[in-house]
């Protein structure tokens, strides 16, 4: 069944298995026994969090008013142009990362960096903006590998001791 935030995704070219391949990527060196269909479902997982909808709904309304050239000036200008010291669409993309925890942030400065796959695609600059969209989808990857990374059976637990 397709949520109403994959829906959205679709409409701006986004499907949820081309956010799975990025985790997959992302968490394989780690993890030999992997399937995509795991990080189908830890994407999923993610785009079911409330607050990362609101996020989500949040970046693409901007996104497609833009598009439309309904943003007060100087913004408008900011988004057509994706300036490099803007930065708001990083710093929004930065709340879906943490939802699972410091190590979504270095996956999503890796990929903002390198922009793999559907990123990649989403920055080419075109007749749509994706100012925000590309940096979303970046954290919305961030946060499902990191998802898989703490539910990994093979990591190693450590107790704590009853005092210090």
């Amino acid at each position: 069944m397709t949520s109403g935030i994959e829906n959205w995704l679709m409409k701006r070219g986004v499907k949820v298995e081309d956010i799975a391949e990025i985790v997959y990527t992302l968490q394989r060196p780690y993890n030999g026994d992997l399937t995509i269909e795991e990080c189908l479902d830890s994407v999923r997982t993610v785009l079911g969090k409330r607050e990362v909808q609101y996020v989500l709904y949040t970046g693409i309304a901007l996104d497609e008013l833009a598009e439309r050239r309904l943003l007060p000036e100087p913004l408008q200008a900011i988004m057509e142009n994706d300036e490099s010291l803007y930065g708001v669409d990083e710093t929004l993309a930065l709340g879906i990362t943490h939802v699972y925890g410091m190590i979504g942030l270095t996956s999503f400065g890796y990929l903002d960096k390198v922009k793999p796959g559907i990123i990649k695609q989403l920055n080419l600059k075109g007749e749509r903006i994706h100012v925000f969209l590309d940096d979303l989808v970046a954290g919305v990857a961030a946060a499902a590998s990191a998802r898989i990374a703490h539910q990994d059976p093979k990591a190693i637990r450590y107790d704590l001791p009853d005092s210090p």
